[in-house]
């Protein structure tokens, strides 16, 4: 069979059409979306008298078929950008580069088929059994995790085996092609000589900066050089930032906790605050009821729950539930096993008892019981949260207020006096927060101001309209604007005259210094020694 294959690709037409392929695959990445890998483009279809879009050998590609694997493809890629919607996602060509895509795969497998490549059940059902989404919490596959991961995807088993099945022959046919490419034997012996290849030589520095001397630019010269090099003098764009910390500093003033909201909070709180069962719980949850049961027996018989369940394939940290009160143990498991494992007494095994999850099985390690903590024990902590939570609410409330106002057209400056908010104001800078040349004597950029510069360059330079920025820390905010912008130009010569007589000298250098290193390997080429 192989060799019929290698026969039959060096038709030229045989080659075209696993070149077509081997692009679809590299480009679009068959068989790599959806479960695992389960997702490949060239499925059946229902074949249901729908739209018939292309036909492959007397194969109908029908648009039913095409627009599940579109729904599926967006559902994916919204699942990685929420803000995506079918329109802008049908109008990045995803419909025809499905449809395309799966003509493709349909005459990949017409092609294997015709020369003997073929995809057996027992290689199809390998396939599934390897597949990560169908298989339970011991790392086996599971019929009920398979079918109800099969319902999500809204894929029924005949055409993931189908699938899977082109996906399958695509590799047998593709991969020899991909491993079979080889460099050939001149270009790989160059590359391999240079790895043999050895050399002594005498390198010659000469210097630019002592060819310096006597170079003394007249006024016309420099005028002539800063005309010639006016974009390497440019000064960047910089703006005059202004900005107003809004943050818990503004919001201070807020009301004090009063007894009465402390008390209900305390009230509120019996769980936190009055007496409570804590238990330290070993808790395991396996896949069948049989398997939990024999799992307690091996407990009862003498075998430790760690040990056990380590033979069971999990681990300390899997099965150890430290101080766990009721309602906490019931949200990592189910209401019914913490009815069971707080029902039970300290050294007690309960279950099995079933959930969504499995059969679990839970031991009591230890039981703790916490006294009440008296309101005056805690007034200090609620006072406290209570203020902190009212200060939360001012700052959420002002920032609102100030994007209100922002809304309505105010300016920066009436916004900011109006909140008695303090403005900073910069000297120009540039986009990464430098001060230009000649900015105020030891200026240095405040440390929110960096968080600040993006947003502050994203503005209009002709109208820059003043906005409310978040900082890093999640806690403060800032009214940003900007005040003035200064365009990138370069400086009057007269400003910048010495550093472009530097640079003037440099370059007159650097030219002094390569005609003599000229003139020296010339000397040399003609049989002067070194």
């Amino acid at each position: 069979m192989i060799a019929g294959f290698r026969k039959s690709f060096r038709s030229m037409a045989t080659v075209a059409l696993l070149f077509i392929a081997l692009v679809a695959i590299v480009v679009t990445g068959f068989g790599t979306d959806g479960l695992g890998g389960i997702g490949s483009l060239g499925g059946s279809g229902s074949g249901s008298g729908a739209v018939r879009l292309a036909s492959v050998d007397g194969k109908a590609i029908e648009a039913s078929e095409v627009s599940d694997v579109v729904n599926r493809s967006f559902n994916q890629a919204r699942a990685q950008q929420p803000t995506l919607d079918m329109a802008t996602f049908l109008g990045q060509g995803a419909y025809e580069e499905t449809l395309k895509q799966m003509i493709v795969a349909e005459a990949i497998r017409n092609y294997a088929a015709a020369r003997g490549l073929t995809a057996s059940d027992r290689m199809i059902d390998r396939e599934i059994v390897n597949i990560p989404a169908f298989r339970n919490f011991s790392g086996q596959f599971d019929q009920n995790a398979f079918q109800g991961a099969l319902a999500r995807e809204r894929i029924t088993e005949a055409r993931l085996r189908d699938d899977i099945a082109g996906s399958l022959i695509q590799r047998q046919l593709l991969g020899p092609i991909a491993l079979g490419m080889r460099v050939p034997e001149g270009v790989a012996r160059e590359y391999a000589s240079l790895l043999l290849e050895r050399r002594r030589g005498t390198i010659g520095v000469v210097p630019a900066a002592a060819m310096a001397q006597g170079i003394n630019p007249t006024d016309a010269q420099l005028a002539s050089f800063y005309q010639r090099n006016r974009a390497a003098f440019t000064t960047p764009e910089r703006r005059v930032i202004k900005y107003a910390l809004i943050g818990p500093d503004q919001v201070a003033r807020t009301a004090a906790a009063t007894e009465a909201e402390i008390a209900q909070v305390y009230r509120g709180n019996a769980t936190v605050y009055g007496p409570r069962e804590t238990r330290t719980l070993q808790a395991i949850v396996l896949p069948s009821e049989a398997a939990a049961r024999a799992f307690a027996q091996r407990v009862r018989g003498g075998t430790s729950f760690t040990d056990a369940a380590s033979q069971a394939g999990f681990s300390a940290g899997d099965i150890n539930f430290a101080d766990q009160r009721r309602d906490q143990f019931a949200s990592a498991t189910a209401p019914q096993v913490a009815a069971a494992a707080f029902g039970a007494a300290q050294g007690a095994l309960a279950g099995p008892v079933r959930s969504a999850l499995g059969y679990h099985v839970v031991r009591v390690e230890r039981i703790s019981n916490v006294p009440a903590r008296p309101l005056a024990a805690v007034r200090g902590d609620i006072a406290r949260a209570i203020e902190q939570r009212k200060r939360t609410e001012a700052l959420a409330a002002l920032v609102a207020r100030i994007e209100e106002q922002l809304a309505d057209g105010a300016s920066f400056e009436e916004i900011a006096r109006g909140a008695g908010l303090a403005v900073v104001t910069t000297p120009p800078v540039t986009a990464q927060g430098q001060p230009a040349a000649g900015g105020p004597a030891g200026w240095a950029a405040p440390p929110e101001l960096a968080a600040l510069l993006t947003g502050a360059f994203d503005m209009d330079a002709e109208e820059p309209e003043p906005v409310i920025e978040a900082l890093p820390d999640n806690v403060r905010f800032a009214l940003l604007g900007v005040e003035r912008v200064e365009p990138a130009a370069p400086p009057p010569l007269a400003r910048i005259r010495d550093q472009v007589r530097a640079a003037f000298v440099e370059r007159a250098a650097s030219q002094r210094a390569r005609a003599l290193a000229d003139r020296i390997a010339a000397r040399i080429n003609a049989g002067t020694p070194v």
